[in-house]
This record gives structure tokens, sequence and C-alpha cells, in this order.
């Protein structure tokens, strides 16, 4: 299905931005936007449902890099009780 929007150029720019800062076509972004608004009224019921949403939004495998996650998370944890204050 195709739809055509007349958007405000602000919400058009401001659209456009975020989508720029997560290296995304604006018609992808756009999609995501929409979809998740869906979520807002309908909210996952369990931790599968979570689980499923974040991996339809491309969120789980992001971090490739990562190959320990609580490795990752202890050293975090490291980092923020160690951290000094300017």
């Amino acid at each position: 299905m195709s739809i055509q929007l007349n958007l405000p150029q602000e919400l058009e720019s401001e659209l456009s931005a975020e989508a720029e800062q997560l290296g995304l076509p604006l018609s992808e972004y756009v999609l995501r936007v929409l979809s998740s608004a869906r979520l807002v009224g309908n909210p996952p019921r369990s931790g599968a449902d979570l689980v499923e949403y974040w991996k339809s939004q491309g969120v789980i495998g992001t971090r490739p890099d990562i190959t320990d996650s609580q490795q990752q998370a202890r050293e975090l944890r490291r980092q923020s009780e160690h951290r000094t204050r300017e």
C-alpha cells in the first residue's frame, strides 16, 4: 500500500534528521514510527511479546560486537561505579 502525506516542513525536517542519525531512509524511519505508535495502545503482555516486538523493530542484534552480554553489563556497571566527576 502506498500513502502520500503532506507534512508540515518542520515535522519533515525533524523526521529526516532522526532518520539520518539512525542511518535509515526517511520512508523506513516513518514506517517504524507508525508501527511503534500502534504499540502504545497495545503494550506487550509478556517478556516474550516484548522480545518479539524488539526483533520486529530490529533492536535485537544491532550490536554484533558484543558477544557476551552479561560481561558487557558487568563492565558498564564497573565503569559507572568508578567514574570521576569533573
